[in-house]
């Protein structure tokens, strides 16, 4: 077993889900930016990344560029994506068919390598909360073994109040804070989409960070702003005040 090693960093927080495609990297780049202007040395991490793009001689996968564009600090990828797979598909399938192993270890390694070049780091989790990275680890235990605050993103669409109910049981199961969560507009189809959020609001027992509305198509960094403009993380634990100190 490993032990968490939150203590490291002076302010991060770890990005989950609900489901896939919900808005993780919108609200973790939303997050960055927001640290950003604060002026603070931020940093974006992106563990796993399944879906992988070749430009120019080099790997890309677009939510770890939307990270490593939010971020205040230039970073090697090696360390914020340790473990970037081409085909999009579940990232223990993935790193197989590559014929690797995603090593919790390893990324815990780049997870203190980060710590100490950025006084605040985000971590975007994979997936739902329970995606297998490999035989024997899932998202959660990689959550688990880093100990950082939880941020949780809400898709809201049909189901979202059970996917929601669930996952909040699962971060609770592992000893984690869950320190705010995110409603995110995904079906703007979806009935009742206010007295949803009301029914969230009054059983999760986590400050609700804001709820982000459907957004119309805009370039990557564009879209991360207008998202942030419906967000206020200040209520996050370590928050940093704009001087950089933490209060």
């Amino acid at each position: 077993m490993i032990n968490p090693i939150a203590n490291l960093s002076k302010a991060a927080w770890f990005i989950a889900g609900t489901d896939t495609e919900i808005g993780k990297t919108l609200i973790a780049g939303a997050l960055l930016h927001a640290l950003t202007k604060t002026g603070v040395r931020s940093a974006g991490m992106k563990p796993v990344a399944a879906g992988a793009e070749l430009r120019d001689g080099v790997w890309h996968n677009d939510d770890a560029d939307i990270l490593a564009a939010e971020a205040s600090v230039t970073l090697p990828q090696e360390l914020t994506t340790p473990f970037l797979l081409r085909q999009p598909t579940a990232p223990h399938i993935a790193a197989a068919q590559e014929q690797r192993t995603i090593e919790l270890e390893h990324i815990l390694v780049c997870y203190r390598q980060l710590t100490s070049l950025a006084d605040a780091v985000v971590v975007e989790g994979v997936g739902g909360f329970r995606v297998p990275l490999n035989d024997k680890h899932d998202t959660a235990d990689l959550a688990q073994q880093l100990g950082l605050p939880v941020v949780l993103v809400v898709g809201l669409r049909l189901g979202c109040i059970n996917h929601a109910m669930l996952t909040v049981e699962a971060i609770a199961a592992r000893g984690l804070q869950l320190a705010g969560w995110v409603a995110n507009t995904v079906d703007t189809a979806m009935l009742n989409g206010d007295a949803n959020i009301a029914a969230l609001k009054s059983r999760i027992q986590a400050p609700f960070l804001g709820h982000v509305p459907r957004i119309p198509k805009l370039p990557a960094r564009a879209l991360v702003k207008a998202a942030a403009d419906h967000l206020d993380f200040s209520c996050l634990p370590g928050w940093p005040l704009p001087s950089g100190i933490h209060s």
